[in-house]
């Protein structure tokens, strides 16, 4: 029997899935904008009540349901930074789902059973949780990227997503599958134990399903060789729900990433790192060097994000566990980075005509300032310039690197920083030194998506110059892991 008591600790999933069902059902009996605006703004309720309840579980250490869920600093931390992901994301949905033509309560249910999915993924130290957290985000983002339907990039897009998805979710099945046949065991702190004990490295079972399970994870952080999907998914999906995936999806990945190889694997560090090292240097160089001959901003963009990736690779394949807050303090400068960007791609669409080419940049400067200021801040920060947080969340991975003697690959991580400043810098000049070539319209302005990159201006400035609060509370975040 499970105790009652037990199910006050999971309230902020609790409140996200009864929202998303109330949405559900708006969007199933009532159509139209003012029903789409009502589901947004519950949404929104929902987020900020479920974002509560997540901060009054900070401090909490406690396993719960037979051990198949965990409620820690660790996993607080992510919910947090997911729960920031859905509330912008919803507000700049706003007048971009009317604009497009997707605007419904099912879009907002959508949303929050993906945060649901997410938080699964990080809050336990199972497997199978582990696994189910994965499901339910997918399946939401499968959904999400195919809104467009009469875009034959979207409907590409969420195909494309769905059938590599499969197999990579096939893989970290059979990865699991592997290990449980090898050890017996799915929990994953019973599973260091068993591994500090017996050792089985040299079962070929054992190795294997740990293969299985980087290609599984890599495909969900877009890591290489993984990543092929990345760029055309990015590209065809809604800009909204790019930015959703960009920031949402990757956070969760490396949250459950971590956890599994930090808590069970952490023994056999020797043999995955090797792996993991090589893949870090491959996907910071092809990243970068592919993203500077994209004209697309979102393709661009994309091969950005994977680069970034790379970029978090670094500091986890080192194995110091006192340097895993580096990761979570990237997660989150690296959330507000992109969702501002994503922002102004949203901003310079239209009804069918997205403008994502890098052309369509120039003249920004002058046509509107305030954009082209917030895009330039955001472009800088993803570069790493200082004082933005993008520079400090760079400086403490790239330190936790040659703090743990992994020299080489923070000197080739550096040079990715500078190459990657090349794509960047290339939008900025578009929009300050280059005559516009052709006449984008009326700039859809509307006063969310200012709110918005106002906010995310905000963090990346108070997260540069005082970094120190936030790297205190990924600090003790990542406690459970010393």
């Amino acid at each position: 029997m499970i105790p009652a008591s037990e199910f006050k600790w999971i309230l902020p999933e609790i409140i996200l899935t009864g929202w998303a069902l109330v949405l559900l059902l708006i969007g199933g009996f009532s159509k139209g904008a003012l029903s789409s605006r009502i589901s947004g703004i519950l949404c929104l309720v929902g987020s900020f009540s479920a974002l509560f309840c997540t901060l009054n579980l900070w401090g909490v250490n406690i396993d719960i349901f037979n051990k198949l869920y965990t409620i820690d600093d660790y996993g607080t931390f992510l919910k947090v930074v997911f729960l920031i992901v859905l509330t912008l994301v919803t507000i700049i949905s706003f007048r971009y789902t009317e604009r497009e033509g997707i605007a419904s309560g099912e879009y907002y249910s959508l949303l929050m059973f993906g945060v649901l999915g997410m938080m699964v993924m990080v809050s336990s130290h199972h497997f199978i949780t582990i696994f189910i957290g994965l499901e339910v985000m997918s399946l939401s983002i499968y959904i999400l990227c195919g809104l467009l339907r009469n875009n034959v990039k979207s409907v590409e897009a969420s195909l494309k997503y769905f059938l590599l998805g499969a197999f990579a979710t096939a893989f970290l099945l059979y990865g699991i599958a592997l290990i449980y046949g090898s050890t017996g065991i799915l929990d994953l702190v019973e599973l260091k134990r068993y591994l500090l004990t017996k050792q089985p490295f040299a079962v070929t079972m054992f190795l294997a399903g740990i293969g299985l399970l980087i290609v599984g994870f890599g495909f969900k952080i877009a890591s290489v060789p993984f990543h092929m999907w990345t760029p055309d998914v990015y590209q065809g999906a809604p800009t909204s729900i790019t930015a959703y995936m960009a920031t949402g999806v990757k956070a969760a990945a490396f949250g459950a990433l971590v956890r599994v190889f930090y808590t069970a694997l952490l023994p056999f560090i020797c043999g995955w790192s090797t792996i993991l090292w090589v893949i870090a240097v491959l996907t910071m160089c092809i990243g970068n060097i592919t993203a500077l001959v994209q004209r697309d901003v979102k393709r661009l963009l994309a091969y950005s994000s994977i680069a970034h990736a790379g970029y978090i690779l670094v500091a986890f394949i080192t194995g110091d566990r006192e340097f895993t807050s580096s990761i979570l303090f990237y997660l989150l400068v690296y959330t507000f980075m992109n969702i501002g960007a994503f922002t102004v791609v949203i901003m310079l669409g239209r009804n069918g005509e997205e403008n994502t080419d890098i052309d369509s940049y120039a003249g920004l400067g002058v046509r509107r300032p305030f954009i082209a200021l917030c895009m330039s801040i955001f472009l800088l920060s993803l570069a790493g310039i200082p004082p933005l947080a993008g520079f400090a969340g760079k400086f403490y991975v790239i330190s936790a690197a040659v703090k743990s003697q992994y020299y080489w690959l923070a000197v080739i991580a550096v040079l990715n920083s500078v190459v990657a400043a090349y794509y960047y810098l290339r939008i900025i000049t578009n929009m300050y030194f280059k005559e516009p070539i052709r006449e984008l319209g009326v700039i859809d302005d509307a006063p969310q998506y200012g709110f918005v990159m106002l906010v995310c201006v905000w963090a990346l400035f108070h997260m540069g110059i005082f970094p120190r609060m936030f790297i205190l509370l990924a600090q003790q975040a990542t406690r459970i892991f010393l």
